[in-house]
């Protein structure tokens, strides 16, 4: 979950660690370091805390090196402390080494190291694999069969780097469940557990699958799997710039991506959209459409914002394409022996396409004969690749750690799947175009929803000492109150929910009082009549209450606190739009609470571990 960079050529590595890990912070950690090894000296600093605390230390180190790694780390084994941050080492102090992933089975492991005389100066797992490795290198003499052989008694996942002074012209590097790339340059390489860390130096990348062991040269490089077989990787070209990894102006990486889904929606569309025909047009699923439009049932599995967003596509492709949809959260659908056949179809959404339980989740429907598609914004990920076919969401680079412009396009990559599947079923061509009509009406309304940013700041001062929120909304609106909740719980710390509005008489209605704010998304929508009788519950109980609500409503706002006018458009998109005024609400409040937007506590981007 956190991150992972490394060098080797002939450049002095540390200031191309230092801005490799302050690519990688939107990730999340706690604490961070570096290990480097030359001609003279084994050296390691790390400290608890952010990325310029190393590099203050470092600062005044006066250190050069060819050959170096560095890691941010997200705590799972041992609180956040300089003793638990890598690169942790072998007790010579010869070794280095940093590891994302879980160890599963280091506790037995560290018992017979400990019984073979390895002491122990942390808490964390990695530790116990570099002493394992230790212990293998005395009876092999060879870094890269150390680790093969130490990896081959490890159940549980990693991503992993390692140095060592005796062989200092390499980085032995090895990939199981947590991403791994290794960066190509000229007489230089590069390590890395995200794309971000490299774009500066190098647009060619290797990806590592699960099983690859490889020695890392400054010239060249060499792949083995972990049974010691020759394997050859396939060199790709980065399509990202460094300006898309930037703030562009924006004090945070959170408004920024908010203020890009004129754009980001575009591009998730672009393309696909077929006027003529009434129909979207997806080459990722090209030679599966009709499988898929017969399945008996699809699945749907995610986590968080992605889970969100696959339950508004449940209503939209049970609306539609008449398929019935179950919507998973992955993390239990992956341990509950789920009934699945060859007949469904099971959807994957993930942001970063390595999302640990979704991954997981991916590999069980396989091995039961699903047809596995894969919904994911970063190209190359796991789960695109091992997906049998998918749709990439073109957001562009999000670094934000609270998703915003990566869900909005997964709703648009959802309404396209929809489009597709219903007019391969019973939909007409006019119903056909109305929707394409609709979709390519979205980029201006978002924009004109974007310059309400000044008067949803000054909405979110009124509201920012609240501790609890409530939102609320029915049909294609409650996993948008979901969305809401989750933002604001993400970024500002404060207790939210999301509820089904008809269910908030079911329990949550006794929380409400005058200091209780329940925001409500009321469009006028099927359903619009009774929300106003929900809106009227709280109003009775003296709750604060915030609108979402369409152009052309005058009336809500006769009856309520605050309210947020949005465009109109169809029901199955509306959620497109009327997501956006929750996500300013949620970052105008954590601005206004002087806290971290884009690296919130005990967060991270992209959770590849269970």
């Amino acid at each position: 979950m956190c991150g992972i960079v490394g060098y080797i050529g002939n450049k002095n590595c540390i200031p191309i660690l230092i801005e490799g890990l302050k690519r990688l912070e939107y990730r999340g950690y706690d604490s961070a370091g570096i290990g480097i090894i030359n001609s003279e000296e084994c050296k390691v600093v790390k400290t608890k805390g952010k990325v310029a605390d190393l590099e203050k230390l470092l600062y005044n180190e006066n250190l050069s090196a060819n050959l170096g790694i560095g890691h941010t780390r997200w705590a799972t084994h041992g609180e956040p402390s300089i003793e638990n941050a890598h690169p942790h080492m072998n007790n010579d102090k010869t070794l280095f080494i940093i590891h994302n992933g879980i160890i599963e089975n280091y506790a037995s492991l560290k018992k017979g190291l400990i019984n073979e005389g390895y002491k122990f100066l942390s808490e964390t797992d990695t530790e116990v694999l570099a002493h394992l490795i230790d212990h293998y290198l005395k009876l092999k003499n060879n870094l890269f069969q150390a680790v093969r052989y130490a990896l081959n008694e490890v159940e549980g996942t990693y991503g992993i780097a390692v140095i060592y002074k005796e062989e200092p012209d390499k980085i032995v590097v090895a990939r199981k469940g947590s991403p791994l790339v290794i960066g190509i340059g000229k007489n230089e390489n590069f390590i890395a557990s995200d794309v971000n860390a490299l774009i500066t130096y190098t647009s060619q990348v290797v990806y590592l699958e699960d099983g690859d062991i490889a020695e890392v040269y400054k010239d060249h490089f060499h792949a083995k799997n972990i049974h010691d077989e020759e394997i050859i990787k396939e060199i790709h070209e980065v399509d990202m710039s460094v300006d898309e990894i930037t703030k562009g102006g924006y004090p945070h990486f959170m408004l920024k991506e908010i203020m890009e889904q004129p754009e980001s929606i575009y591009n998730s569309m672009r393309g696909r959209l077929l006027y003529e025909e009434g129909i979207s047009k997806l080459g990722g699923l090209q030679g599966y459409e009709d499988r898929i439009a017969n399945s008996d049932r699809i699945i749907i599995s995610a986590c968080g914002t992605s889970w969100h967003a696959g339950l508004v596509g449940e209503y939209m492709l049970e609306q539609y394409a008449g398929i019935p949809v179950e919507v998973e959260y992955a993390s239990e659908f992956r341990y509950r022996r789920p009934i699945i056949t060859p007949k469904d179809t099971v959807i994957f959404i993930s942001q970063s396409g390595e999302t640990a339980d979704t991954l997981a989740s991916l590999r069980e429907a396989k091995k039961k004969g699903a047809l596995c598609l894969g919904i994911c914004n970063v190209v190359g990920s796991s789960i695109a690749r091992e997906s049998d076919a998918g749709v990439y969401i073109h957001a562009g680079p999000e670094i934000g750690v609270a998703s915003t412009k990566a869900f909005t396009s997964q709703l648009v990559v959802l309404s396209l799947i929809t489009l597709l599947l219903a007019r391969k079923k019973n939909m007409n061509l006019q119903d056909g175009q109305e929707i394409i009509k609709e979709m390519q009406s979205l980029t201006k309304k978002v924009e004109k929803i974007l310059k309400l940013n000044d008067e949803i700041k000054t909405i979110a001062d009124i509201y920012s000492d609240c501790k609890n929120f409530l939102y609320l909304g029915r049909g294609y609106h409650f996993p948008v109150a979901l969305e809401g909740a989750l933002k604001l719980k993400e970024i500002s710390y404060i207790h939210a929910e999301g509820y089904p509005a008809a269910e908030m008489k079911h329990g949550p209605i006794a929380l409400i009082d005058e200091n209780m704010p329940v925001v409500f998304l009321a469009m006028k929508d099927s359903v619009y009549e009774k929300v106003l009788s929900n809106i009227q519950e709280v109003k009775a109980r003296k709750g604060r209450i915030l609108a979402i609500v369409n152009e052309d409503d005058d009336h809500i706002e006769k009856i309520v606190d605050h309210v947020i006018r949005i465009p109109k458009t169809i029901d199955m998109l509306q959620p497109i739009l009327s997501v956006i005024p929750l996500q300013l609400l949620a970052y105008h409040i954590a601005v206004k609470k002087g806290l971290n937007v884009d690296q919130p506590r005990n967060l991270a981007k992209s959770v590849t571990v269970e």
